[in-house]
């Protein structure tokens, strides 16, 4: 996928692509790093999920323009993302026609979103936003929940986030108990659910 919008972008005569990552924290690393003018995000990426991955650049004034990638058309997920602070939503499956259009708009101080998603998907999405579980989960409780069902223990996960392994099971009661979920099962359930981490 990252080779084909590489592709892409290097085609069109305006853009140039300075850099790639593979996992949300390599992302918010790099962006900081480079400083590039628009970056697309996936909203499914190991370690920290593409919307948790922008609201940190935006806690840390990032002024790229920023696009959610996702094969997620659901409200939640592009109210979420937009909530966040992206600039633009781009689901995968047209990704390869409107990529480059996406980055123009975006750039250009535009919102973009993919054809496919209409004005009801935002309108839905702003009524249920307030009753959404994830609404609950501070963002240390959502960086915890990601890495719990991504299989990682936790000694594991307190080395990732700097906290100590006592408290990252602290984070994983409290979270179950926020969500009504009894086991780690549960917590798999419900971030599939809510787009926070995929099968792959």
């Amino acid at each position: 996928m990252r080779d084909g919008l590489k592709a892409l972008l290097r085609s069109a005569p305006d853009m140039e692509v300075v850099g790639e990552a593979c996992d949300g924290r390599d992302a918010v690393r790099d962006v900081l790093k480079l400083q590039p003018d628009v970056v697309l995000m996936d909203i499914s990426m190991p370690g920290l999920n593409g919307i948790e991955a922008v609201r940190v650049l935006r806690k840390r004034e990032c002024s790229a323009r920023l696009v959610m990638l996702s094969m997620h058309s659901t409200s939640e997920h592009v109210f979420r993302a937009l909530e966040a602070g992206a600039d633009g939503y781009l689901l995968k499956e047209s990704a390869g026609t409107e990529v480059v259009a996406a980055v123009r708009s975006v750039y250009s101080g535009r919102r973009y979103m993919s054809r496919a998603i209409t004005a009801a998907h935002l309108d839905t999405a702003a009524a249920a936003l307030p009753d959404s579980p994830l609404e609950r989960l501070s963002t240390r409780e959502r960086q915890v929940l990601q890495l719990v069902v991504e299989g990682r223990s936790s000694s594991e996960i307190a080395a990732c986030v700097h906290l100590s392994p006592k408290t990252v099971e602290t984070y994983r009661s409290r979270m179950m108990k926020k969500l009504g979920v009894q086991d780690v099962t549960g917590l798999v359930k419900f971030a599939l659910q809510h787009g926070l981490t995929t099968l792959d």
